[in-house]
């Protein structure tokens, strides 16, 4: 296991600002900012901010950032992209009036799953993806409040497309969503799923 360090990344859609404190980084989105493709609204939406560094076969990547936006669909996490068709998001949203814990799944037309977690506001959260093959499982867990690895989404990838990582964040409807990204994490994959 390993830091990453956060100019190791490359930017898919840069944000509005980056600053660097203390070792972590706090991002500005832009408003209107969003992944989305096609399923029941009718868009396509592949302007999210998402910081990259390749992810191969037999590894992990995890993100933390601290959980305190609270306005509809604000959201950050991990993002699992190969191309504007073939992709993940894996975070926390707020939506339906709470934050909820979640994934996007994206295969040309994209799905998504919730369930709501508000204890978790104002802690430290992690979303780790680790890469098997042609699957990749998403666990989160919220130290602060003694939450251990949890399973989020297990899901299928193309192995033949080339596969990067790392935090995302973006902010469909509003100006000034700022998140602070407390780690970024280079590991080799998890062994079991369970």
């Amino acid at each position: 296991m390993h830091t990453v360090e956060w100019n190791d990344g490359s930017w898919l859609n840069p944000p509005a600002e980056v600053k660097f404190q203390s070792g972590q980084m706090i991002v500005t989105a832009i408003k209107e900012s969003d992944f989305w493709r096609n399923t029941s609204y009718g868009f396509v939406h592949d302007s999210a901010h998402a910081l990259l560094i390749d992810f191969p076969d037999k590894s992990a990547i995890e993100v933390s950032f601290i959980l305190d936006f609270d306005q509809l669909w604000d959201q950050a996490g991990l993002v699992v992209y190969a191309d504007e068709e073939h992709w993940t998001k894996a975070g926390i949203e707020y939506a339906d009036g709470a934050l909820q814990i979640g994934a996007v799944v994206t295969d040309v037309n994209s799905d998504w799953s919730t369930a709501p977690i508000t204890q978790w506001f104002g802690h430290e959260v992690a979303f780790r993806a680790s890469r098997q093959g042609n699957a990749v499982t998403v666990r989160a867990k919220c130290d602060d409040l003694g939450v251990s690895w949890q399973l989020v989404r297990l899901f299928p990838i193309k192995q033949d497309l080339l596969w990067r990582a790392g935090p995302h964040l973006a902010a469909p409807s509003r100006e000034g969503l700022k998140v602070r990204f407390t780690r970024f994490i280079r590991d080799e994959a998890d062994e079991t799923l369970h």
